[in-house]
């Protein structure tokens, strides 16, 4: 049914796509989130090669949405505005829009390769060689989680794959698209993780006075160097022919088809969506206290003080400024691809919740820890939380942080994002013991937070050796939900942390796209500050002795990985 007028108020739904969920949120005009729900998706792994189904991810979105409407008690008509974000995964269908089977099984319904999928490494190599001018754009290199090196490798391997499919789209732009029959692509896909250069797409604006135009960010010469000249054919039909804004309405809205699939109304405005980490940062990067808060479009440094961190099964740390700048090893600059009209400095980390997932989990005591958590009834984690705990208290240490003295680790478990810049990077446990008690699984749990904020602040001293100027950190996702996660953060980057009035920051980021789609703001920004606001604010230790504490493990957790050069140097002199 087409959408009605007699409307009682207006709701803004987000939908995200994560590694293992769909989810949905409903949020009313002052960016209160009404009702949430999710539904599972279902992910296939086999080695370096991970996969996903876009019509089982669909299904789960319908059914995200639909709960989460009855949930909040919120009819299809006051739905005003919708918004995608997603991973940055790989979806391939044909003309029809049907699945292309991007595995080696030949399985149809896996037509998505998933961002943290690693079997381009090979060809990330290849094209890094190339010194494209491109690479600039991207830290100086591209990274096996990016498109380009995903698409050789389905070229190389799966040609009957790479001759059936007609359209290769960014998970979130492909949500949109079956949304709306609107192949518009959204610059924060295309310039994060296609190597689409948005400055050229800025300079048409200036010319053309338009926010939704033919694409003119492509480098024809650097697809046709890495051997995937194809994509040149048919003005890049297969890959963006249009890049717009995000939160630009797209085509007239929800079809009737979709509507019907969600159990919402025909014409429903749909935003040019986000990648999700960047939808998080839309969502919270805005939520600064009352004395902090940007007041007027004249003040426009103070949001380039800022990195939000977007905590999930990955990192990314996202930071935005005037000017553009090259930091080694950081992705970007990418120029409006996550706040218009700023350059997007991206820095992340591929295993976070994941890793602490895997050391958790593939522990002795894990069940142990498991079965007292739910005894409980609370989280493992903060199981583990209240244990550590205890155990300061026992040793009569002054700080929790303490506990790790002898226990030292570099997360790099699936590789370095960054600033290092190696996916060959792997990960190290220092201080092991035969100790496999509940106890021994604390420390190497709170060991492996500290890793992982150690490894937030070599990002920051690193952007900031380049030029930016961060002093304050916002957090969302997951993870920022861990009180001991987001205080060993600030304690150890020296930086106060921001947490957002409301905790499903991404979901608000979609739906502040919608927002925008439905002309109720004039802006991506007028939006941000109208529905985003901060919650609680974790300050650092003043306590020298954690400063110094840290400061001696921070110097150990760099010289990890120069050890593991050497290591790899000796290996590699031995085998030659």
């Amino acid at each position: 049914m087409e959408m009605t007028a007699q409307s009682t108020r207006s709701v803004f739904l987000g939908v995200d796509v994560g590694t293992g969920s769909a989810r949905a949120g409903l949020f009313d005009e002052t960016g209160k989130l009404l009702g949430t729900a999710s539904s599972p998706i279902q992910i296939w792994k086999e080695g370096n090669c991970i996969e996903q189904s876009s019509t089982d991810i669909w299904h789960a979105v319908c059914a995200a949405v639909k709960t989460a409407c009855s949930l909040a008690e919120v009819n299809s008509e006051e739905v005003t505005g919708l918004g995608f974000t997603a991973t940055c995964s790989l979806v391939a269908v044909d003309a029809d829009g049907a699945p292309v089977s991007v595995s080696w099984s030949g399985d149809e319904r896996r037509n998505v390769i998933v961002w943290m999928d690693h079997r381009a490494v090979k060809q990330a190599e290849r094209i890094n060689s190339s010194n494209s001018p491109v690479l600039q754009y991207c830290g100086g290199a591209l990274s096996p989680e990016m498109q380009a090196p995903k698409l050789l490798w389905v070229k190389e391997n799966l040609p009957e794959s790479w001759s059936l499919a007609f359209r290769w789209m960014d998970l979130s732009d492909w949500l949109a698209y079956r949304a709306t029959d609107d192949d518009t692509r959204s610059l924060c896909t295309t310039v994060c993780k296609w190597t689409y250069l948005g400055h050229a797409h800025m300079q048409q604006l200036n010319e053309n006075n338009t926010r939704n135009m033919e694409a003119c960010g492509w480098d024809d010469s650097f697809w046709e160097e890495i051997g995937l000249g194809d994509f040149v054919d048919g003005h890049h039909a297969k890959i963006g022919r249009s890049v717009s804004f995000p939160g630009h309405p797209l085509g007239s809205g929800l079809t009737l088809a979709a509507a019907q699939e969600l159990g919402l109304c025909e014409g429903t405005p749909v935003g040019t969506s986000l990648i999700d980490a960047h939808a998080g940062g839309v969502g919270v990067i805005e939520s600064m206290l009352p004395s902090n808060a940007v007041v007027n479009d004249n003040d426009r440094e103070a949001i380039s003080h800022r990195m939000v961190l977007v905590c999930g099964t990955s990192t990314c740390h996202m930071a935005v400024s005037r000017e553009k700048m090259f930091i080694p090893g950081v992705w970007g600059p990418f120029w409006s691809a996550m706040v218009p009209g700023y350059w997007l400095t991206e820095g992340g980390q591929s295993a976070t919740g994941a890793l602490l997932d895997h050391i958790v989990e593939n522990h002795l005591a894990s069940p142990l820890v498991a079965n007292h958590a739910a005894s409980l009834g609370i989280s493992l984690y903060e199981f583990l939380n209240r244990k550590l705990k205890s155990m300061a208290e026992d040793l009569n240490v002054p700080f929790i942080s303490f506990l790790t003295e002898d226990m030292h680790l570099l997360p790099d478990f699936h590789g370095n994002r960054s600033p290092m810049a190696d996916p060959n990077s792997k990960g190290v446990v220092c201080g092991l013991t035969l100790d496999t008690s509940e106890r021994q699984l604390a420390v190497l749990y709170l060991a492996t937070l500290q890793g992982i904020a150690y490894g937030t602040r070599h990002i920051v001293e690193h952007c900031n050796s380049h030029g930016h100027k961060i002093d304050t950190l916002l957090a969302c996702g997951g993870l920022a939900k861990n009180p001991l996660y987001i205080q060993e953060h600030a304690d150890i980057t020296g930086c106060p942390i921001i947490l957002p009035r409301e905790t499903e920051s991404v979901l608000l980021g979609a739906a502040i796209l919608g927002a925008v789609a439905s002309r109720k703001y004039a802006n991506l920004h007028e939006a941000m500050r109208a529905l985003s606001a901060a919650g609680q604010v974790i300050h650092p230790s003043q306590d020298e002795r954690v400063k110094k504490y840290h400061d001696a493990k921070y110097q150990i957790f760099r010289s990890l990985y120069e050890q593991q050069l050497t290591h790899r140097s000796i290996m590699k002199q031995a085998l030659n």
